[in-house]
């Protein structure tokens, strides 16, 4: 077994491997930016090496660091963790020609399943079914064009070198196919330095499937069954489960033997997905079933496969990494219960999902769940990596059983003043067709009116902070009824009669206390009385004093940059007409790109904004003269 292990990873995954590090024996080295100092996979790891500023580009993605890293501690392995270096072919030479153990598949296996197009004539050649597209080598924008046009819309158009979600477009009519691969390639230069793409017809009832494999080297490979990964938004996975609801054991052969197959057509070592797209349209079938791509580390979803399986991949990894063949063979493994993931991101919902930084001065995670997370109470949450908090996996001997635990422990998250998706999940989780197993990856984007939450404080809300005003004598402002300070976990219940007036950022009322226990939770931080409820997170102050929350935006023509970010397109110019909708630029920050629209037509009159500038949070970017009706 491996004795000492370096991490080239952050956050959760990092914490994650350190936990089965340790229960191993194996001690664990940590890496870190300028940004990380102080995370929690530094505190939590035995020891830990300073790697570069912030941006990963200069730290996390920088291989000469980590192997700096490495033998100025005496690591005797890389764990790349997934994102950053995972899928490097060329990093994971360099590891193993300095005599590291690689804990991932062999370079030739990456590089084999690294470009879509090159892994789909290989699946071809082994037989494992494939979706239609384009493949080829010329890489105009007509020739594109004409193939997506020969196609039939909608196509998918995916970059070649692409992954998690980046550098894939819908395009639904031709029209738009020009803007759309501009946008697609722009993001693939930006996230993989390779900006060719690949074009495959888009299936209406997609179903999003994939098999974790698994091999050794001693020649063994076997499957731990599949996931559903179709609720998705933007081609990001959302929430994941094990296994496949509808999956029949016909079907389940099928899928999982082709991906058995798929690795094994790459001599596959070590923990690996092979992705599939299904036409949900009539069910899953057998024949309706496509290899899309393979990812060749371990994903961000695998803790549903553990659930479901009593194994632990990481353990896996290790072990197959330190050469011993794989802890068991096909037929000792079976699928028991049911298990589910919700991806709790930094992000507002209420406000286009926009990503959400800052110090994590609140941060309660309840309910009965596994959750893997990389941060804790007083924690950082930067704008220089992947928006996510935590993992929040939820088990159950049933799929409605799984259902309602993950809806009451995303409902219990309690998170301040960083903006999470918490009761956007617990929405979709509960919803009834979800319920029904009725998913598909338009599941979201069809029902994303009903599922955001309103940013307004339901009528329950405000009365659970009045509650709570009046019983803690808030600020030394009430008479107070009784002496209670400790607010922490507190439900109120006060005289009805008894009346409090409230701020909720630009919206102040005069509330009287509530009879009934209202549902929720509430908690005073400084001048401010948080109000937890079903996911969402509110905050009330008294009128006049200096806190308050939520308000702003473009109302008035004035828009912000929501976040530090780079400016990587601007679509006006001073004095430009504009109508309500129109692109004005697009802010690139946290991975994803995020674009600035018109709040109304009007005219440009001002301007700051370049390509490639860097902005902070709160700069003023555009404002809009609004035109007269």
């Amino acid at each position: 077994m491996i004795r000492s292990l370096l991490i080239a990873n952050r956050g959760e995954i990092a914490c994650r491997i350190i936990r089965t590090a340790r229960r191993l024996g194996v001690r664990t080295v940590a890496v870190y930016s300028d940004a990380d100092a102080k995370a929690l996979h530094v505190r939590e790891a035995d020891d830990a090496f300073h790697i570069g500023p912030s941006p990963a580009r200069e730290s996390y993605l920088v291989g000469e660091k980590i192997l700096a890293a490495a033998r100025a501690t005496g690591a005797e392995a890389i764990h790349p963790g997934y994102g950053f270096l995972s899928e490097n072919a060329g990093f994971a030479q360099t590891v193993i020609d300095a005599r590291l153990v690689w804990v991932g598949p062999k370079p030739s296996s990456i590089r084999a399943m690294g470009l879509k197009d090159a892994a789909k004539k290989l699946m071809d050649a082994a037989g494992v079914p494939t979706t239609p597209g384009y493949l080829g080598e010329d890489q105009s924008p007509e020739r594109l064009h004409a193939e997506a046009d020969a196609i039939g819309y909608p196509v998918l158009i995916k970059a070649v070198a692409g992954g998690g979600g980046k550098g894939m477009r819908r395009v639904n009519a031709s029209a738009e196919f020009q803007d759309m691969l501009q946008s697609c390639k722009r993001e693939a230069a930006a996230s993989f330095g390779d900006d060719r793409v690949l074009i495959e017809k888009y299936i209406l009832r997609p179903r999003h499937i994939e098999v974790q494999v698994f091999g050794d080297s001693h020649g063994n490979v076997v499957h731990l069954f599949e996931r559903d990964c179709s609720l998705q938004r933007r081609h990001q996975k959302v929430i994941e489960e094990a296994p496949a609801p509808g999956m029949d054991e016909a079907t389940r052969a099928a899928v999982c033997g082709a991906a058995v197959k798929a690795a094994q057509a790459v001599d596959y070592v070590g923990a690996g997905t092979i992705e599939f797209i299904a036409d949900a349209s009539e069910g899953l079938k057998p024949d309706r079933i496509w290899f899309m791509e393979m990812n060749t580390r371990l994903q961000v979803e695998h803790p549903v496969t553990e659930e479901i399986t009593g194994q632990d991949l990481v353990e896996w990894q290790l072990r197959v990494a330190s050469g011993e063949p794989l802890p068991l063979r096909q037929d000792d493994l079976a699928i028991r219960g049911w298990a589910m993931e919700a991806r709790l991101y930094a992000e507002d919902p209420t406000h286009e999902f926009l990503p959400s930084t800052g110090r994590l001065d609140h941060f309660v995670l309840g309910g009965r769940m596994r959750a893997d997370t990389g941060v804790e109470e007083g924690d950082q949450i930067s704008p220089y990596y992947d928006p996510m908090i935590a993992k929040l996996i939820a088990t159950g001997g049933s799929r409605e059983e799984a259902i309602d635990r993950l809806v009451a422990t995303l409902e219990q998250v309690e998170v301040w003043p960083v903006k999470t998706n918490a009761a956007f999940l617990a929405r979709a989780a509960a919803d009834p067709d979800f319920r029904a197993g009725e998913v598909d990856t338009a599941f979201i984007p069809s029902k994303i009116d009903s599922l955001v939450p309103d940013s307004a404080p339901p009528e329950g809300v405000w009365a659970l902070a009045a509650n709570a005003m009046l019983a803690s004598d808030f600020g030394g402002r009430f008479e107070t009824l009784d002496p209670w300070t400790a607010l922490q976990g507190f439900r109120a219940n006060a005289d009805a009669d008894l009346r409090v007036s409230l701020r909720h950022g630009h919206d102040t009322r005069s509330i009287v206390a509530a009879e009934q226990e209202p549902e929720g939770v509430a908690t005073a931080h400084g001048d401010t009385m948080l109000v937890f409820s079903e996911g969402q997170a509110f905050a009330f102050t008294l009128p006049g004093s200096g806190g308050g929350a939520g308000g702003g935006g473009a109302s008035d023509g004035t828009l912000l940059s929501p976040m530090p970010g780079r400016v990587i397109a601007v679509d006006v110019r001073q004095g430009d007409r504009v109508a309500k909708g129109q692109k004005l630029l697009t802010l690139e920050a946290m991975k994803m790109e995020h674009s600035l629209l018109a709040p109304f037509n009007g005219q440009v009159s001002e301007l700051n904004a370049t390509a490639g500038e860097q902005v902070t949070e709160g700069t003023l970017l555009v404002r809009i003269e609004k035109a007269e009706d």
